[in-house]
């Protein structure tokens, strides 16, 4: 696993050309809330998709996977 040294500058600095969405998912995923929710819904989906409910109470949305940029 690489160091993280968040006290360098040189560490932030793919941030320089990241848009909004970018920052916000990072900040979001790091939410042990958020983790704790997505892992129960997950758990609890016969076909691991995300609810309504789930996509709402985070203010989210998913892109489907054939409409990714690869």
């Amino acid at each position: 696993m690489p160091a993280f040294d968040w006290r360098s500058p040189e560490s932030y600095k793919s941030l320089q050309s990241a848009d909004i969405t970018d920052i916000a998912w990072e900040c979001l995923r790091r939410n042990t809330d958020y983790q704790r929710d997505y892992e129960a819904m997950i758990a609890n989906s016969p076909h691991g998709e995300v609810t309504p409910e789930f996509r709402r109470r985070w203010g989210i949305c998913f892109r489907s996977r054939s409409a990714r940029v690869l």
